[in-house]
């Protein structure tokens, strides 16, 4: 029997990290190959990540709501050589040389190298359990790991021994009677400045708080004269530990100088974070203090400043703070690059869709005989295909650096749903090439698996064009932000009745209630003229109100 470690793969196209959303397993369950063990949400989609073994849970590395980057360990399993998994936990088994210390199920492991000093200590700390071994959380786990502490030495706080981030933390520092601290009768000390760490953590320092006793900022949350110069970067990837350390040394991890990449993309450790914080502290104890100001000049002392601000950051009482990251991070990202890349520029009108009704309720029946929904989508996809026959520039791509546009022939329309995660955009393909129904039922299918979390990346991609349904939600007009590199979206008001003048028989005008729908079509004016985006729009109520027009289409 051998034990595997299982990391998270490339769930999708330039992802380079995921958040673990839920464990569809736990330790002791029977796996087989390709079975799905976690649902990861990156910043295309959630997705389920498959074993690639056959073989029983041994641990669980990663806890729901970390962050977790390709390629590091998430789960490991118990995989019998012949085939036969799930053998028990005390069998003579051999380990893979990178599985972890801690997950042998035998009482007879030998200390590792980084704790062999401290072995009498380890042994009388370790909890005893059932089967000799340690109660520990993922989380805690990942920092042991990441701080090179052996999770068996520390003395674990919680019910029947179990072992918190903080015992591990309190061991790799030296507090509470851990190796190498002082006597075993003295409590933990608060330190003014960061000391070197015993056995097991290597060159690593011990995390100091971000803020003092006295509520105000550290030293390393500012670039003090002579410090190490920040490294400004809109982009870091890092471990959830490496993050926890940054957030304890209030060190922004953009700033932390790295010469190491994954996926393209700067790649932090603890260790830099902490060399950088440590720098940080060093440069600001060489710093002279400022001389005291005279409260009659009227200007108030720094600290109070420093101590304002930091009041002002934090979060006010009844506030609740929600993680900007996943599918919402990537809208925020892609809605920020559209706005401020491509000069928007919004043209309103409105159709009056009385005749466009009357076909709907005509198909209806016809649709429901085929198990097809119909809805007005399908109408509106012909009718804007139409318009982009006839314009093409609206179903192009501007390419900057290659300074051309690209006119495409494919009509692929992106259909803009609004799900619990935010909005995702599903792609209809070849929207030329298919008819009603045909619409219908696919539309419906990508708005439902998109509601559920079930698309897939390749399906929310190769649009030219795209079409945002506000007011299925309630509303008339709005100025919708073009899905970048697309050059222009249209957004769609509600189907209601409205006050409209029309001629009657006799030739006299009256006003009447009839069924109309507002546009709303954004087009980047780089690309697009605003008589172009008339016309088009022209183009596409025409074939609204006059639904016969979409047979040709």
């Amino acid at each position: 029997m051998t034990v595997k470690e299982f990391k998270l793969p490339d769930v999708g196209e330039g992802v380079a990290e995921g958040e673990l959303v839920s464990w569809l397993v736990a330790p002791g369950d029977r796996v087989e190959e390709d079975q799905p063990v976690a649902e990861v949400e990156t910043d295309k989609a959630l997705v389920e990540v498959p074993s690639s073994y056959d073989g029983t849970v041994e641990e669980l590395f990663v806890e729901e709501g970390e962050m977790v980057p390709v390629g590091d360990v998430i789960i490991s399993f118990r995989v019998d050589e012949d085939g036969e998994a799930g053998a028990a936990a005390g069998d003579d088994a051999e380990t893979d040389a990178e599985s972890e210390p801690d997950s042998a199920a035998t009482d007879e492991s030998e200390p590792q190298p980084d704790a062999a000093d401290d072995a009498a200590d380890a042994e009388s700390a370790e909890p005893e359990t059932p089967d000799g071994r340690t109660f520990a959380p993922p989380s805690a786990r990942r920092i042991a790991r990441e701080l090179g502490v052996d999770v068996a030495a520390v003395d674990g706080s919680g019910p029947g021994g179990r072992v918190s981030e903080a015992d591990v933390r309190a061991h790799a520092e030296g507090d509470a009677g851990s190796a190498g601290s002082g006597d075993a009768g003295d409590g933990p000390e608060p330190r003014p400045a960061p000391t070197p760490t015993d056995a097991g953590s290597g060159e690593r320092k011990s995390a100091v708080s971000k803020r003092g006793a006295d509520g105000s900022a550290d030293a390393a949350s500012a670039t003090p004269a002579g410090g190490p110069e920040p490294a400004g970067r809109e982009t870091t990837l890092a471990t959830p530990a490496t993050r926890k350390v940054a957030r304890e040394r209030g060190v922004d991890l953009d700033d932390v100088p790295t010469d190491e990449t994954r996926d393209g993309e700067a790649f932090v450790t603890a260790e830099a974070v902490e060399a950088y914080a440590d720098a940080l502290e060093s440069a600001a104890e060489s710093t002279p203090e400022p001389e005291p100001v005279d409260v009659d000049t009227g200007a108030e002392p720094a600290a109070t400043d420093a101590a304002s601000a930091t009041a002002s950051a934090d979060p006010a009482d009844g506030d609740e703070t929600v993680p900007y990251r996943g599918v919402r991070r990537t809208i925020g990202k892609q809605m920020e690059r559209s706005k401020f890349t491509a000069p928007h520029v919004t043209h309103h009108d409105t159709a009056e869709v009385d005749a466009l009704v009357e076909a709907r309720e005509t198909l209806k029946p016809t649709a429901e005989a085929e198990g097809v929904k119909l809805t007005y989508m399908p109408f509106v996809m012909k009718a804007i295909v139409a318009g982009l026959k006839e314009y093409p520039y609206l179903n192009s791509e501007l390419r900057e650096d290659d300074e051309e546009i690209v006119l495409k022939g494919n009509y692929n329309l992106g259909i803009a749903v609004a799900t619990d995660a935010g909005l995702m955009v599903p792609v209809v393909e070849d929207v030329d090439e298919k008819g009603l129904f045909e619409l219908a039922d696919e539309v419906n299918d990508l708005a439902a698996r998109a509601r559920e979390r079930k698309l897939k990346p390749a399906e929310m991609k190769g649009g030219t064009f795209s079409i945002t349904n506000f007011g299925a939600i309630g509303g008339e007009y709005a100025t919708p932000i073009i899905n970048y590199p697309e050059t222009a979206i249209l957004g769609l008001g509600a189907i209601e009745e409205r006050p409209v003048v029309r001629e009657g028989a006799d030739g006299e005008s009256a006003v009447v209630p009839v069924p109309t729908l507002p546009l709303s079509l954004s087009i980047d004016h780089r690309v697009v003229d605003g008589a172009i985006a008339a016309e088009f729009a022209n183009t596409v109520m025409e074939h609204l109100e006059n639904p016969l027009l979409l047979l040709n289409e």
